[in-house]
């Protein structure tokens, strides 16, 4: 890679972490970057994959103050990782042409179920929501959730973005612990992911080495920032964005 790759790598993997950590979203802008370094779609994906895992870890790390632990938090955590594997052995098995095909459609999806106003789906929140940590989840929300943890391990775009916007919309509760919850559902359906693609999916480990280090310091700032920034203003910039990048992939 060239030196400009190299901080284009280390600019974006740290600035995924950071929103990451902050809202969800951050491989929207990751993702892209490591096509416009050079990468073919998939090798892109699965390295960016790899690459932000750090920063997922740093992000729950230093949301943890926020997280209710209980039945909840127990649930989502099964659904989502069932998810993962199941998106994890689609990755793996289905043809790399069809990948390349939906991924703009994928961001477009993304960008559109954040945008939608939580309190439209109001009605299909159980009365237990993630700020009471003993009353479970209805079945609806956790297979809403395994339905993102399979499309994060499938397409690590927007992952963020899709379960926050799925525990919005069918759990509710406090924006800031369901952002929490969100970090530590997206680690977990990136460490199957890991599993899954290491030594079984195309990976450039240069850019993993470059841009690893940089997601956990993003992870780390976007945590601590994430208390301190107006969600709804990381929410909209994140759904413009996700728009944009969706519409360049769609018609280049």
């Amino acid at each position: 890679m060239s030196g400009g790759d190299i901080a284009l790598v280390v600019v974006a993997t740290f600035t995924a972490g950071f929103l990451n950590a902050a809202a969800g979203g951050g491989s929207l802008v990751s993702f892209p970057a490591l096509v416009a370094a050079g990468l073919d779609p998939l090798t892109a994906n699965v390295s960016n994959t790899l690459a932000l895992w750090p920063g997922y870890l740093s992000g729950a790390a230093s949301l943890r103050s926020n997280l209710r632990r209980g039945v909840h938090l127990r649930q989502l955590c099964l659904a989502a990782g069932a998810g993962a594997v199941v998106g994890s052995v689609v990755l793996l098995v289905a043809d790399s042409s069809v990948f390349d095909a939906v991924v703009p459609f994928l961001v477009l999806l993304a960008a559109a179920l954040l945008a939608v106003p939580s309190r439209w789906l109001a009605p299909a929140r159980p009365a237990g929501t993630v700020d009471d940590e003993s009353v479970g989840v209805r079945p609806a929300a956790l297979l809403v959730v395994g339905l993102g943890g399979a499309y994060g391990a499938y397409f690590g775009g927007a992952l963020g973005v899709i379960l926050l916007a799925v525990l919005s919309a069918f759990v509710g509760g406090e924006l800031r612990n369901l952002n929490a919850t969100k970090t530590v559902l997206s680690l977990l359906v990136n460490t199957v992911a890991l599993v899954a693609f290491v030594g079984f999916a195309p990976v450039d480990w240069a850019v993993v080495a470059i841009g690893a280090p940089a997601s956990l310091v993003g992870g780390l700032a976007g945590g601590w920032s994430s208390t301190r920034i107006d969600p709804r203003l990381l929410r909209w910039g994140i759904v413009a964005y996700a728009t944009i990048a969706g519409l360049v992939m769609l018609f280049t």
